[in-house]
C-alpha cells in the first residue's frame, strides 16, 4: 500500500483480506469467516483499480483480473462460459484474488421477460456468478474483488452476505488526501524544487479532482517543461498543466470579432465583480477572455474549498455569481447572447437540486425526490400539479437570483467597465491585479492566503 497515497480509510478495511491471505489459518481457528467479497466503488478515477492491485500485490498472491465487458457476448452461453473458466482458474491457483472491473456491465438488476434477448444472456452471466460466489462449490483462499462507479443499478442479489460481503466506497479526495497523492506523483518527477515545497498549492487548486487527475496534471507539466527544453519541471510547467486540464487548451486560431471580444470581457467581468463582491463565493484566483477549448472564450478561476455542505444563501450567492455574464452583457448592450448557455445550465440545475432534492423551498415544503439522470426512465415519484409547482418556484427562484445580480452591477457599474477595459488590455487578469483596478473584495478573508502567493510557489 506504500504505493497508494490517501484513501485511508478504503485501505484500511481493504486490509482485513490481505491479513487473511497472509495468515489464513488465525482466522480459521477462531471460527471467523472471511468475506468473500468486496465491491469498490466510487466515482471515476478515485484508485478502485490501484487499490485492488494494491490487495495483491500486498499479499504476494496470484491476480486474476476481467472486465466485465469481457463477459458480454451476443452468442448465448459464452458469458456464462467465461465466468465458470475464471473461477476454476482461481481455485487451482489458491489463494489468489479475482477482479472484474467495471462488474456494471453484467451485474445489472435483472428485468422482465419481455426485455431484449441480450439482456437475457447478460442475465444468464449474471446468474452463473452468483452460483460461483455463493453455490456449491467452495471458494476457500479466492477472494473476488469488483468496481463499478454505478452502484445503484447492480441486482440485490450481487450485494447480499455470502457474495460481495462488503461495500468499500471510495471517494474523491479530500485536502489532505490531495497533498498525499501529489506528493507520490511528483516524487517520479525532476523538480526544480521538493515536491513538498509545490503539493500544497496544487491541492488547494484542485479541489473535486480525482487521483486519475492529478497524475494527469503531474504528467501535463513534465510534458510541457520538455516542449520548452528545460531541465527541471517548475511553477509555470504546472500552472500550464492545471490550466489545460480544467480549461484546455489555448485556442489561438479562434476569430473573435472585436465587438465579440468587447461581449466576452463584460461577460467574465460580470462574473468576476459578482464574486468579488457577495459573502458566500470562493476567492477569486484569475479571469481571463482568452479562448480554450474547454471553456468556450473565456473563463474564471476561484479557488474552491473542499466544503459539503451548503446554506439557502450560499447557493444564493453561487446562482447570482454565475448569472453575472448574462447580467453583465444585458446591462452593458441591452441585449444578451448564447454566451450565458452553460451558465444558465448550471443556475437551472442547482435551483431544481435546492427545491427538489434538499427541501429548501417554503412552498414544496421538505421533500426530496431524486433527479433522473439523462438517458434514465421511469415515473415521476410525483403528481403533474407539484411538478407545475416545482417548475414555477424554479423559475422564480432564478428570477429573484437574476435581479438581485442586477441590483450588484447597477449599483457598481463603474467597477465592471474598470474590469472588462483592463481585461480588454490585458487578456488575462490574476487576483492582485484586479484589486489594483478595483479596490480589495467586499470580504478580507477572499485574499489569497499569503502562504500560497505566487512568489512562494515559484
Amino acid at each position: 500500500f506504500s504505493k497508494v497515497a490517501g484513501m485511508q480509510e478504503a485501505k484500511q478495511e481493504i486490509s482485513e483480506f490481505v491479513q487473511y491471505l497472509k495468515s489464513p489459518q488465525k482466522f480459521k481457528e477462531l471460527g471467523a469467516r472471511i468475506p468473500k467479497g468486496a465491491l469498490l466503488t466510487g466515482p471515476p478515477g478515485t484508485g478502485k483499480t490501484l487499490l485492488a492491485k494494491a490487495v495483491a500485490n500486498e499479499s504476494q498472491v496470484p491476480f486474476l483480473s476481467m472486465a466485465g465487458s469481457d463477459f458480454v457476448e451476443v452468442f448465448a452461453g459464452v458469458g456464462a462460459a467465461r465466468v465458470r473458466d475464471l473461477f476454476k482458474q482461481a481455485r487451482g491457483r489458491s489463494p489468489c484474488i479475482i477482479y472484474v472491473d467495471e462488474v456494471d456491465a453484467i451485474g445489472r438488476a435483472r428485468r422482465s421477460r419481455h426485455d431484449s434477448i441480450p439482456i437475457f444472456y447478460t442475465e444468464n452471466t449474471l446468474n452463473q456468478l452468483l452460483v460461483e460466489m455463493d453455490g456449491m462449490q467452495s471458494l476457500d483462499g479466492v477472494i473476488v474483488l469488483a468496481s463499478t462507479n454505478r452502484v445503484d443499478i447492480l441486482d440485490e442479489a450481487l450485494l447480499r452476505p455470502g457474495r460481495f460481503d462488503r461495500t468499500i466506497t471510495i471517494d474523491l479526495p479530500t485536502m489532505s488526501e490531495r497533498i498525499d497523492i501529489f506528493k507520490l506523483y511528483l516524487s517520479n518527477y525532476v523538480l526544480k524544487k521538493k515536491p513538498d515545497h509545490y503539493a500544497q498549492r496544487l491541492a488547494e487548486l484542485t479541489p473535486g479532482k480525482s487521483g486519475a487527475d492529478i497524475a494527469n496534471i503531474c504528467n501535463e507539466a513534465a510534458l510541457h517543461a520538455a516542449r520548452s527544453s528545460e531541465s527541471s519541471v517548475d511553477k509555470k510547467n504546472f500552472d500550464y498543466a492545471i490550466e489545460r486540464v480544467i480549461v484546455g487548451m489555448a485556442k489561438k486560431s479562434a476569430s473573435i470579432s472585436p465587438h465579440e471580444r468587447k461581449v466576452i470581457a463584460f461577460h467574465e467581468a460580470g462574473h468576476a465583480l459578482t464574486s468579488w463582491l457577495l459573502e458566500h463565493t470562493d476567492p477569486l484566483l484569475k479571469v481571463s477572455i482568452a479562448p480554450r477549448t474547454k471553456s468556450a472564450l473565456g473563463y474564471t478561476q476561484s479557488l474552491p474549498s473542499d466544503r459539503k455542505l451548503y446554506s439557502r444563501e450560499q447557493i444564493f450567492d453561487i446562482m447570482c455569481t454565475t448569472l453575472g455574464g448574462r447580467a453583465a452583457e444585458m446591462l452593458k448592450f441591452k441585449t444578451i447572447t448564447t454566451g450565458a448557455e452553460d451558465d444558465l445550465k448550471k443556475v437551472t440545475d442547482l435551483a431544481y437540486k435546492q427545491i427538489v432534492e434538499c427541501g429548501m423551498n417554503d412552498t414544496i415544503g421538505h421533500l426530496s425526490f431524486r433527479i433522473k439522470k439523462p438517458g434514465e426512465w421511469g415515473k415521476k415519484p410525483y403528481s403533474d400539479k407539484l411538478a407545475h409547482i416545482i417548475d414555477t418556484e424554479v423559475s422564480q427562484l432564478i428570477r429573484r437570483a437574476y435581479i438581485r445580480t442586477e441590483e450588484i452591477l447597477t449599483d457598481n457599474m463603474d467597477k465592471l467597465e474598470k474590469l472588462a477595459n483592463k481585461l480588454l488590455k490585458d487578456e488575462v487578469l490574476h487576483q492582485e491585479d484586479i484589486v489594483k483596478v478595483i479596490g480589495p473584495p467586499s470580504y478580507p478573508y477572499k485574499i489569497r492566503d499569503r502562504s500560497l502567493s505566487e512568489d512562494q510557489f515559484s
